[in-house]
């Protein structure tokens, strides 16, 4: 049986069971989109995409007194080395879709934008676990470079529990590990959770430890999130005065 976390406290990759990946995140990235955003947790990659807020597309819904959000999720035939090939509107990607699209209803200042339509396109280019994650991350970001107006920055991160300790940020191997993991979307300032998905049934005690380190995750998270936020801004700022 394989060992995911060793006696002295190091998981797989050599993280401490409390470390996040890598984040890396750019905003601006696809020039005809209304925001876009690419975004790397450690080695899962992807890209997301937003349009509008404009008319409701042909088959949309309209709402008199606010915006509708619609998702599409999907991942890359080459995202992992399986090469698995996933169907545009698979279960699980129809999940994903609901999810973001019930995470982004609830950060979105909707009611901005009666009688429209927000399009958020996520696609997962590389997977090595956090998927979920890594998509809400960079919808965010891209909703943000869209300019559109929103409560706060939704943020996500993944806990698991894994030879019977509570590990951030939960990775490809480690999910294979099948042991509970919890995903976490909160708004930061005032870290109310507008999204929770659990994988396993587990005893109210260790989910509230659970609960507790992916909201230190979270307020990590947001700390790169914020910043490539900064850095962007800054970044068109600095074009602006070179046009002028």
């Amino acid at each position: 049986m394989a060992e995911f976390v060793s006696p002295e406290g190091l998981r797989l990759d050599g993280r401490r069971p409390n470390d996040l990946r890598r984040i890396v995140c750019r905003l601006g990235q696809i020039q005809n989109a209304d925001g876009s955003a690419y975004l790397e947790h450690g080695n899962t990659k992807v890209l997301a995409i937003v349009y509008g807020p404009h008319e409701v597309s042909a088959g949309g819904t309209t709402h008199h007194d606010r915006a509708s959000i619609r998702t599409e999720y999907s991942t890359a035939t080459f995202s992992t080395l399986e090469r698995k090939y996933r169907s545009k509107g698979d279960k699980k990607s129809t999940e994903v879709e609901v999810l973001l699209a019930q995470t982004f209803a609830e950060a979105v200042i909707t009611n901005l934008y009666p009688r429209s339509e927000v399009n958020i396109f996520v696609q997962v280019l590389q997977s090595d676990g956090g998927e979920v994650v890594a998509a809400i991350n960079a919808a965010t970001l891209a909703v943000i470079d869209a300019g559109i107006a929103m409560r706060d920055y939704v943020v996500a991160c993944s806990v698991g529990c894994i030879d019977g300790v509570n590990v951030l940020d939960v990775n490809r191997i480690e999910g294979g590990a099948h042991g509970p993991e919890l995903t976490v979307a909160i708004l930061p300032k005032t870290e109310r959770i507008v999204t929770t998905t659990m994988e396993s049934r587990i005893h109210t005690d260790q989910f509230k430890a659970l609960l507790d380190l992916a909201l230190v995750g979270c307020a990590s998270t947001y700390t790169s999130l914020r910043d490539a936020v900064v850095l962007r801004t800054e970044a068109l700022a600095a074009t602006s005065i070179n046009v002028k």
